[in-house]
Parts: structure tokens; C-alpha cells; sequence
């Protein structure tokens, strides 16, 4: 038995320290992966037991103002991190076919090292994306892709900043960014109610793409000799993108494809009924 421990102690110890990047081990919540995994176990339970409990007996909260400021924000740091994805390295001298980690103290690899550290945080930060679902209780909206692609971010961006902080895996990071950028604009359009979303299919169709891209990106990597970038990371993030391309394309299948059921005569007169005694319509 205390050999077994001992041995998890070794094992642990090793995959923590020793073949972490040393450059980012005493940066904020890199060290080790307890806080992350208490931050995202706290996240799994506000969002499924502490917050619906909070707000079962409370009308939604009114968050309008928040909100904006929060697609603001997010606005900000997801272009400042697509402009120095672009500027720092893809823009630049980055091989889309496969580009080693800078594990130098050099500068500039300092200065990419910190920018996916950035980009860990704004992942956290997005959890407030959940956050402000369960308040405004709008259950119908946290579902098993949403809750599964946040926390994954998480996750992902943790290992990046602990191993890889630079190099080929920085790809997704500018496309993602831009992504953002595309969302979070769509989403303050509609909290301001600037315009009809008539575009709204065009942003899964958006995310659609950005994972098929990633998995061409990634899958480059088990037939190029090798750059000095490690392979493992093509068995995480093709399975990955392969299941959020799934996951991704049935949401648009059901949202934008698959054709509705037409409601009966009497099911459209007890909708009018309903919405005419005050009872709204249901969505």
C-alpha cells in the first residue's frame, strides 16, 4: 500500500513539476490544479444545485445593465487577445503546419507565455456566462453542450499555460478569440435591441467551422515530422473538436433544420386565448 501512494506521490509530482513549463509555475492558479478543479467544482454545483435553489422561490433578476458591460468586456480582451495572437506569432512567422513551444526567457516568448495566461483567465471569466443564466433563470438555456464547453475551456487553457504556452495549440486561442468577438457583439446588438438577430444561424455555422478548423489544425500533427511540438496533444483536442462538432452541428439540425410540427387550429386558439388573459405563449 504505501508503496502504491508512494508511487502516485512520484507520479504526480512528476506531471506537475517536472515536465511543466517553468516559466508559468507560480503564475496565478497554475501551480498546481486544485484551485481550477474547486473554482470548476463550485462553478458545476451554483450551476445545478446552490443557484436554482437560490432563486426558486425569487423572480428572474433584471441583469440588462451587467450584461452590457460584461459583452463589453468581453468584446475588449477577446480582440486584444486576437490582435496579439495575430502579432506575436500567426501573423508573422508561426508555421500553420506545426510550430514549437518557445520555452526561452526570451521576451517575446515571455510575452506569448502571458498572453495564453490571459486567455486562461477570460475562460473563467466566461463562466459568468452561466452564472447569468441561473439567475435570470433561464434554464432552458444551460445545457449539457454549454455547461461541457465551458468548464472543458477551462480545463484546456489550464494545461496550455502549465505545458505549452506558445507554439501550434496558440491557433485555437485566435480563432476562438475571433469568435468571441462575433459573439459577444451579437450579444449586446440584442441587449440593446439595435437590430432583428437575423444572423443568429450564421454564428453556429461560425462555431461549426471554427471546430472543423481546429481539427484539421490539430490532425496535422500525426503526419508532420517532427517540430519540436508534441504529439499528445492531437489525441485531446481531435477527439475533442470531433465531439464538439457533433454536439454542435445537432444543435444546429434542431434549431435551424429539422422543421417544426405545425400547431393545430385548436392549439393556436388556446395559444390566443392564453396570450389574451395574460398568459404568455409558450417558447
Amino acid at each position: 500500500m504505501a508503496l502504491i501512494i508512494r508511487s502516485l506521490i512520484d507520479g504526480y509530482r512528476y506531471i506537475n513539476d517536472e515536465i511543466s513549463d517553468p516559466r508559468s509555475r507560480d503564475w496565478f492558479l497554475i501551480g498546481t490544479p486544485w484551485p481550477g478543479l474547486a473554482l470548476l467544482g463550485f462553478y458545476l454545483h451554483f450551476t445545478y444545485r446552490l443557484g436554482p435553489s437560490i432563486m426558486a422561490n425569487r423572480p428572474p433578476m433584471k441583469l440588462d445593465r451587467i450584461m452590457q458591460v460584461y459583452d463589453v468586456i468581453q468584446i475588449i480582451l477577446s480582440s486584444y487577445l486576437f490582435y496579439k495572437a495575430l502579432v506575436l506569432g500567426w501573423m508573422n512567422d508561426y508555421s500553420f503546419t506545426c510550430e514549437p513551444v518557445d520555452y526561452s526567457f526570451s521576451p517575446k516568448a515571455i510575452e506569448i507565455a502571458r498572453t495564453v495566461h490571459l486567455y486562461f483567465i477570460v475562460k473563467i471569466i466566461d463562466l459568468l456566462d452561466t452564472v447569468f443564466f441561473v439567475l435570470r433563470k433561464k434554464d432552458k438555456q444551460i445545457s449539457f453542450l454549454h455547461v461541457y464547453h465551458h468548464a472543458g475551456m477551462v480545463m484546456g487553457s489550464w494545461g496550455g499555460v502549465k505545458y505549452l504556452a506558445g507554439g501550434h495549440a496558440t491557433f485555437l486561442g485566435l480563432v476562438n478569440s475571433f469568435v468571441h468577438i462575433i459573439m459577444y457583439t451579437h450579444y449586446l446588438i440584442m441587449s440593446l435591441k439595435i437590430a432583428k438577430p437575423w444572423w443568429k444561424k450564421y454564428i453556429t455555422q461560425l462555431q461549426l467551422f471554427q471546430f472543423i478548423l481546429l481539427l484539421i489544425h490539430f490532425s496535422q500533427l500525426l503526419w508532420t515530422k517532427d517540430c519540436g511540438f508534441p504529439r499528445w496533444p492531437a489525441a485531446v483536442f481531435i477527439p475533442q473538436n470531433l465531439f464538439m462538432i457533433v454536439l454542435f452541428g445537432d444543435f444546429y439540425y434542431q434549431t435551424y433544420v429539422k422543421k417544426k410540427p405545425k400547431k393545430s387550429a385548436n392549439e393556436n386558439g388556446q395559444a390566443n386565448n392564453e396570450a389574451s388573459n395574460g398568459k404568455p405563449k409558450s417558447q
